[in-house]
């Protein structure tokens, strides 16, 4: 496989006015891989997605897309990504293989393979059976979801991005839409954003969050645990008083945290744990809480962070440093102030 990146951005800025939208955005992604896109509403996705297609120019800084700058060559950089947008618009009156042909004319697909093209990615995005002759006004929202990347994939591009393409969808369209990204793994790169955060976590390899404008974690589901919710965690249930259960690990010399707790009746709880101790593993716990005076236990059981945790654990901590930040710089601009008065 090609080593050039897929995707390269480096120090991205786009301001509108006096409002920044992303600020000094860099990342890569690598050919084949699926990456998810991950911010709260507002944090710039939409923008940075934008500008990697071409349909926006950034205020400074550099994007690549197979190599290709994106700012001196957007045409070129075009016919390499196929770009699904946030409510994919579709016309209604206009029949699935109409629209599909129509698309590929414009995206310069050569007439001789036109029709195959058009065949071949409604095969891909389960199509061609159900949905060939229908009126896109008459599909439903699932169906009108692999219009559009059925769309996205005409033109053999090499990159595919794609903006809450289950938004709105069931369980079962939802399951479908991820099937369908699956079967790109490995032949496409994508590059998907969802507020959806369990399909992202089965779907991508690797996670890119952004908050206020800036990156502020990459790396897989696990790195980002180990780096924002390092330790190990438990869900316990007992009888007795959450504080007796901190007091009697730390009889044995193991210091834990209560991250969670609800209570159930008047005397049972449920409780999260959190350790960083190397001696606290479940059998061991398990051994030492079944023999504890003051609580009865009841369950024990290992719990990994999911995608939701680590997503507000980074985002979290990105408000707290700007928090730290902002004061700083107050005082530096007050001292300056005063430097350039004296003078």
């Amino acid at each position: 496989m090609d080593s050039t990146p897929s995707i390269r951005v480096k120090n991205l800025t786009r301001q509108y006015g006096a409002i920044t939208a992303i600020q000094n955005v860099s990342f890569t992604v690598n050919p084949g891989e699926i990456v998810g896109f991950l911010g709260p509403n507002g944090a710039g996705k939409s923008t940075t997605m934008r500008i990697l297609s071409g349909i926006m120019s950034a205020t400074s800084g550099s994007a690549w897309v197979g190599g290709v700058c994106v700012a001196q060559s957007p045409h070129e950089v075009k016919r390499k990504i196929g770009y699904m947008p946030e409510n994919n618009p579709l016309p209604d009156d206009m029949r699935v293989v109409e629209y599909l042909r129509f698309r590929a004319r414009l995206k310069e697909v050569p007439s001789r393979k036109l029709r195959a093209s058009v065949q071949e990615v409604m095969e891909i995005c389960d199509l061609a059976r159900t949905a060939r002759r229908k009126i896109i006004g008459t599909l439903s929202k699932g169906f009108r979801q692999r219009v559009g990347i059925a769309d996205a994939l005409l033109g053999d591009p090499e990159v595919i991005i794609m903006d809450e393409p289950t938004i709105g969808l069931d369980p079962h369209q939802i399951q479908g839409i991820r099937t369908l990204i699956n079967n790109l793994r490995g032949k496409l790169t994508v590059v998907l954003s969802s507020h959806i955060l369990p399909e992202i976590e089965r779907s991508c390899d690797r996670v890119i969050i952004i908050n206020r404008g800036r990156v502020v974690a990459s790396g897989t589901s696990s790195e980002l645990r180990e780096e924002f919710l390092p330790g190990n965690r438990f869900d316990l249930e007992i009888d007795g008083e959450e504080a007796d259960v901190i007091a009697e690990l730390a009889t044995h010399k193991i210091e834990a945290d209560i991250v969670d707790s609800q209570q159930v009746d008047d005397s049972t709880y449920k409780l999260s744990i959190k350790t960083d101790s190397e001696a606290a593993h479940g059998p061991h716990l398990i051994q030492l809480l079944s023999q504890a005076p003051k609580f009865k236990l009841h369950s024990l059981a290992p719990r990994v962070p999911n995608l939701e945790e680590i997503f507000l654990a980074a985002t979290k901590r990105s408000w707290e440093e700007t928090i730290e930040t902002k004061p700083k710089m107050a005082k530096e601009t007050v001292s300056t102030n005063q430097d350039t008065t004296s003078s």
